[in-house]
């Protein structure tokens, strides 16, 4: 059997296993050279494969597994099965025991245990007979069926009659057959599979019941003989097929139109021919018939054995042929011409082949005509071939006025902008998937169109300056570069949109107002940045869920197929899961909670200090603290103290004479105090002397003057005159040697112009503040102490002299 064949088969035999599910056991024995079935199968095993081995028998408890579906026992040497064998495997749907050695169709007893079975392969044995057994009746389930055998007679199939769900008998016919016609008339499938020998010939009858009996013929690996097929097909005068396919063929080109025109003139309405080889190719064109009832002609896998002849004339052929629907895939055609009349042609499919951008034009005088006689084509398929240019495409289709369906995906095409395109009017679904187009393909597109697919291609925007398409649809562009949503305007109607595997990180939600009728919207897979520019669209895929969006709109995939990228903290989460505050996306907000309560806080502290006088207590310690900086930075020279005997002089009015003896006198002198000396006008003023003249000579030896200012200190006059003597003093000794002591609170506009000095002091230097509270006072004291401290010569305090 040629592989092609055995393929096909193969293929058939294992269709259901494409429903079935993707985690099946499956375990493959093949060409192990085994004698007999394994004894360590699994017991779950669901498909098993035990082909081209050497298993001569099978007996009952070989398969001791009750989840056996699939069963392949071909290319053995299988003599005997045992009745009982699929005792245990009540689920077998398919079996395939092709290519042994069983001898009696009659007599195969253990199908009465295979009554689930819908495929079954029993061609390539040793049966004289086709004479199905009774137990074949109970197969109610068959849907497939391979058999072969020498002598085919009537009643051979009657045990097959009641089986209603049979679509496919394969014959597979040996060299030297006998066939008593008639003998197929008990089985019912739809479609009768014959697959011939390199030597065999043809026979009649059953070409003949073939044909009468079956709604679809496929004749398999056919050499010859096509002149009596041609023969019997155009002397028949009834014929119920509808559907001949010849497959695996090797035909002459002059008996493959010949047929062609035969199969034209009767009622025969598909004709496919796949896998064929053509010899003897024409050099000029060859007659097809004007009119016919045939709807389809399809050509699969053609390949040619000719290495000299006219392209044109093939083409011509299989263009001008009276069809609805042409298909030629999967062959080298590079071309295609112009039917020479208007075709009734209403779907062309020239899939997979080579054609170029010269499609359906021809060059006269150097000159490019395009077609105008394929008026009558609705759908059109041009899938997988050299297509480059989208706007010359859009010229060799130009005149397909009834062109609705185009497809040409998986092309090379592209679109500069630089031509417009002038494609038919009434296309409404373009398949563009799999190209090379950018974002300018949206300016070379059908007006009238409603479904378009731009899947995998390179569209990175969708532009706002385009012409609308008031008639779109659904618009899939899938696995594009996209970074965002698309804008609707051009688009009003737009009730799907597909945008899955792009480069979408946060998708601009709001522009989905734009778009008021769209009800589908699939954005999975993309790599989504789960940070707060997400929010707005991980909002509408909430309410997509929960059905209560506002534009109804459903969000295809939510929420398994939506996962974050980044950041790498919740990488493969999805958006549905993760969490983001809306205090950390709203600065208004944000801003409010982190400054209220530092207001809060603020207006707390600064409450707390005015209540418990910090700032007093914070500027005393600054002063002290200055006073200690100043005491042990500043280097006095010994002969700026040549004379200097006292610490201080204390200037004060005599109404705060109690105040000076009570409190500041002994806070300063003594052990208490400190060891200062302080000099103040009871005490060390030398009777006879002026005023004027104690004040100087105080002043002058004191290291520093203290001034207690209050309300009667600024009505003295002779306060006045310490302060004047003291500030000069103040000039020849620097800042720090006149200390100032608030003993009440004195504004400004109080103090006398006279006291213009003590203004200008009072603004330029700090001063202490006599406190209220007795708590203060320590550190009141501490603080003029350490204004007052400094080292002075050791002389003795004495009477002060002229």
């Amino acid at each position: 059997m040629r592989p092609v064949i055995a393929a096909l088969w193969t293929a058939m035999l294992v269709g259901l296993q494409q429903s079935a599910s993707s985690f099946s056991i499956n375990v493959d024995r093949s060409s192990q050279n085994l004698s007999s079935v394994p004894t360590d199968l699994p017991e779950n095993v669901e498909v098993l494969d035990l082909s081209c081995n050497h298993i001569q028998q099978l007996h009952r408890g070989d398969f001791k597994t009750t989840y056996l579906w699939f069963l392949n026992m071909s290319w053995n040497s299988l003599e005997v099965i045992d009745p009982e064998t699929f005792l245990d495997t009540p689920h077998l749907k398919n079996l395939d025991l092709s290519h042994n050695k069983l001898k009696n169709l009659s007599s195969q007893q253990y199908l009465l245990h295979t009554e689930n079975l819908s495929v079954l392969n029993l061609a390539r044995n040793k049966f004289l007979t086709m004479t199905l057994g009774s137990e074949f009746s109970s197969l109610v389930k068959l849907e497939a069926l391979a058999l072969g055998a020498v002598n085919i007679s009537m009643g051979d199939f009657k045990n097959i009659a009641e089986v209603k769900q049979l679509r496919t008998l394969s014959l597979f016919l040996e060299d030297e057959l006998f066939y008593e016609s008639g003998s197929l008339i008990n089985a019912h499938a739809q479609r009768l599979q014959i697959t011939f020998t390199d030597n065999h010939i043809m026979n009649h009858d059953l070409i003949a019941d073939a044909l009468t009996i079956f709604d679809e013929v496929e004749l398999m690996n056919l050499t010859g003989g096509y002149k009596d097929l041609g023969k019997q097909l155009s002397e028949r005068a009834e014929i119920r097929t509808s559907h001949l396919y010849l497959t695996n063929i090797v035909i002459n080109w002059k008996d493959l139109t010949d047929h062609v025109n035969v199969v034209l003139n009767t009622s025969i309405a598909y004709l496919s021919a796949s896998y064929i080889a053509i010899n003897n190719l024409p050099y000029k064109d060859t007659d097809v018939v004007k009119t016919s009832k045939m709807k389809s002609f399809t050509a699969t896998g053609a390949v040619v054995n000719s290495f000299f002849f006219s392209q044109e004339a093939v083409y011509n052929f299989f263009i001008n042929m009276p069809v609805e629907s042409l298909t030629i895939v999967e062959t080298s055609i590079i071309h295609m011409t112009c039917p020479k009349s208007q075709s009734p042609i209403r779907q062309l499919n020239f899939s997979y082949c080579a054609l170029s951008d010269t499609i359906f034009s021809s060059l006269d005088s150097r000159e490019t005509t395009e077609c105008n006689n394929l008026g009558n084509v609705r759908k059109l398929i041009l899938v997988g071939n050299n297509l480059k240019s989208l706007q010359l495409i859009s010229k060799r289709l130009q005149y397909m006025m009834s062109l609705q369906h185009l497809d040409l995906s998986l092309n090379l095409l592209v679109y500069d902008g630089l031509v417009e395109c002038v494609w038919p009017l009434n296309i409404i679904n373009m398949t563009l998937s799999s190209n090379g187009l950018t974002d300018s393909v949206f300016e070379c597109l059908p007006t009238g169109t409603e479904t378009l697919d731009l899947q995998n291609n390179q569209v990175s925007v969708v532009p706002s300056s385009i012409l609308k398409l008031n008639n779109l649809l659904s618009l899939n562009l899938n696995a594009n570069r996209l970074r965002d949503l698309p804008v609707c305007n051009s688009f009003p109607i737009l009730n799907k949109l597909l945008l899955k595997s792009n480069s979408l990180n946060a998708p601009t939600a709001s522009k989905l107002e734009s778009c008021p009728k769209l009800k589908v919207l699939d954005v999975s897979y993309n790599p989504f940045t789960c940070t707060c520019v997400i929010r707005s669209f991980r909002s509408v895929g909430i309410m997509s869920e929960k059905k209560t969006s506002p534009t109804g709109v459903e969000l295809v995939g939510w929420p398994s197929d939506y996962y974050c990228n980044y950041p790498e903290a919740v990488r493969y989460s999805t958006l549905k899961d993760i969490w983001i505050p809306e205090v950390s996306c709203n600065v208004g907000l944000l801003a409010a909670t982190i400054l209220c309560p530092s207001v809060i806080l603020i207006v707390a502290v600064v409450t707390l200090c005015h209540r418990l006088d910090v700032p007093w207590y914070m500027g005393m310690i600054w002063q002290w603290t200055r006073a200690k900086h100043r005491a042990r930075s500043r280097q006095v020279r010994p002969e700026d103290l040549v004379g200097v005997e006292f610490h201080a002089f204390v200037s004060y009015s005599q109404h705060d004479t109690d105040w000076v003896h009570n409190s500041l006198l002994p806070n300063l002198q003594g052990p208490a105090g400190g060891g200062l000396r302080i000099c103040h006008h009871e005490k060390n003023f030398v009777p006879g002397k002026t005023i004027i003249e104690n004040i100087i000579t105080c002043v002058e030896k004191s290291r520093r003057s203290v001034f207690v200012l209050s309300a009667h200190f600024i009505k003295s006059d002779w306060c006045h005159y310490e302060l004047y003597f003291a500030s000069h003093q103040h000039l020849a000794r620097g800042s720090d040697s006149i200390v100032l002591v608030l003993l009440e609170p004195l504004p400004q506009y109080m103090i006398p112009s006279k006291y213009y000095q003590l203004k200008s002091m009072m603004a330029r230097h700090t001063y202490l503040e006599w406190p209220q509270d007795r708590a203060k006072h320590r550190l009141f004291w501490a603080n003029l102490r350490a204004a007052l401290q400094t080292d002075l010569p050791n002389a003795p305090v004495t009477e002060l002299e002229e």
